[in-house]
């Protein structure tokens, strides 16, 4: 991320009276606290325009912001921001095929450079931290950030460095949440909210812990339709306890399955081997260290974490 490209990206909003913000599906605290900040902050610095963020809302991120609710016809003629998603097809809101022209705003590996513009750093923990970046290089200094676009960016943030616990949080991440906390944005009560779970999840959270598989190094489990209506959870509920596993003592990666009907959703976790390029074997990919991968069967499934078995212990 440089200069130019900076000021080619507010050249860009300039020039349209419409923008929309998009991100991921099943968003995370990034996804929304980056979405949500940079809408904000584009409304301070242009007040005329109409800005809208779009996509699904987890239930037990909703203190974050809501979504806005818009017809088709809005996206026509209008600029698209895509925030946080390494690829399109993983874009929440098929509608952005609509909009004019994309912008790319990411901090995983560039591997779809989808957008006509694309300001990707991988080397940031997060796509709130290279939003803040933004603001502060076009807002001389904090003047640009107020405290709703704050406390966007930190639980943002905070979100994707597991509360500063990954190996992703830099001196700079830390310098950027110390900044943030200027803004009286109560980050206790955020984070609380964020990682409050209620009774029917914390019986499901033990149910993992009893019932996981560890081989190896790695730990596992396959989480089939029959255990989220026994719990009654959906798939996206259910995927907020991915880091249970993490604090197994010897464990080396993780991978929690999900079956969504459609596919089996893997989320790969590891502490420290790069799991991203088995991801993309199987209809994914993401961060070095954590990803996500997509296949069709109990099978295929068991060939990935035989894979990964593999990977970990070479």
């Amino acid at each position: 991320m440089n200069k130019h490209e900076i000021g080619e990206l507010i050249e860009t909003i300039n020039a349209y009276e419409t923008i929309i913000i998009f991100r991921h599906v099943r968003p995370d605290p990034d996804a929304l606290g980056s979405q949500l900040g940079f809408k904000h902050a584009i409304q301070k610095l242009f007040p005329n325009k109409k800005v809208y963020a779009v996509g699904s809302t987890l239930d037990n991120l909703g203190f974050i912001g809501a979504m806005d609710n818009i017809s088709d016809e809005i996206f026509k003629d209008a600029l698209a921001l895509v925030l946080d998603t390494a690829n399109a097809p993983r874009i929440d809101d098929e509608r952005y095929q609509l909009c004019k022209e994309i912008i790319k705003i990411d901090h995983h590996p560039p591997v779809d450079q989808y957008g006509k513009i694309n300001i990707v750093n991988t080397k940031a923990s997060s796509t709130s931290e290279i939003i803040y970046e933004i603001l502060v290089d076009i807002g001389y200094g904090n003047d640009l950030i107020t405290r709703d676009i704050a406390r966007c960016l930190y639980i943002g943030i905070v979100g994707d460095t597991g509360r500063f616990l990954f190996n992703n949080t830099s001196s700079r991440t830390m310098a950027i949440a110390s900044e943030l906390l200027k803004y009286d944005i109560e980050h206790t009560q955020m984070i609380n909210e964020m990682q409050q779970r209620d009774l029917t999840s914390m019986r499901f959270q033990g149910y993992v812990l009893q019932h996981f598989k560890f081989e190896d190094g790695v730990g596992y489990i396959f989480i089939t339709k029959e255990i989220l209506q026994q719990f009654n959870l959906s798939a996206s509920d259910a995927s907020l306890f991915v880091n249970t596993l993490a604090d197994t003592q010897g464990i080396k990666a993780w991978a929690f399955a999900i079956d969504e009907t459609s596919e089996i959703r893997v989320r790969l976790r590891s502490k420290d081997v790069v799991i991203n390029t088995l991801a993309a074997e199987y209809n994914g990919g993401g961060h070095p260290l954590a990803s996500g991968a997509s296949v069709y069967s109990p099978e295929e499934l068991d060939t990935l974490l035989t894979k990964l078995k593999a990977l970990v212990n070479a």
